[in-house]
């Protein structure tokens, strides 16, 4: 598994728990992903910008994933689909991976996490939202 894979993995636990239970404090989630990663710096550093600017940029991203998932509202959407969904928009919209790649490593956590129809799914609305930035 690549190492920003995992790094992806640990940012979707966290936005899985801030979606169910809330945010936790930033300190508190500093120390998990770095617990996580072993204490890898550079890690630990991507992680981190993963998480704080899903979260900043929630609002936007989920306005977009309204407008590109056609019969589904945000709340119908399962919790984990939901979550890769805005982590996935995080990086094709604000970050600095590559939207191809940002799709693929959704599809990647969407099917060790999500249901059977929940790579497509993903595929489908994070491919959207890349061809609609460009």
């Amino acid at each position: 598994m690549s190492t920003r894979r995992r790094a992806r993995e640990i940012v979707l636990q966290l936005l899985y728990e801030a979606d169910i239970n809330g945010t936790r404090d930033v300190d508190s989630a500093r120390r998990f992903i770095r617990s996580r990663l072993q204490g890898r710096k550079a890690l630990t550093d991507f992680a981190t910008q993963l998480l704080e600017g899903t979260l900043q940029h929630r609002d936007a991203i989920d306005e977009q994933l309204g407008q590109l998932a056609t019969n589904w509202t945000l709340p119908r959407m399962p919790v984990v689909d939901r979550n890769v969904l805005r982590l996935g928009g995080y990086e094709i919209l604000f970050g600095d991976t590559p939207g191809r790649v940002a799709v693929n490593e959704s599809i990647v956590l969407a099917k060790r996490y999500g249901d059977t129809n929940s790579p497509r799914f993903v595929n489908g609305i994070l491919d959207r939202m890349m061809k609609n930035k460009a």
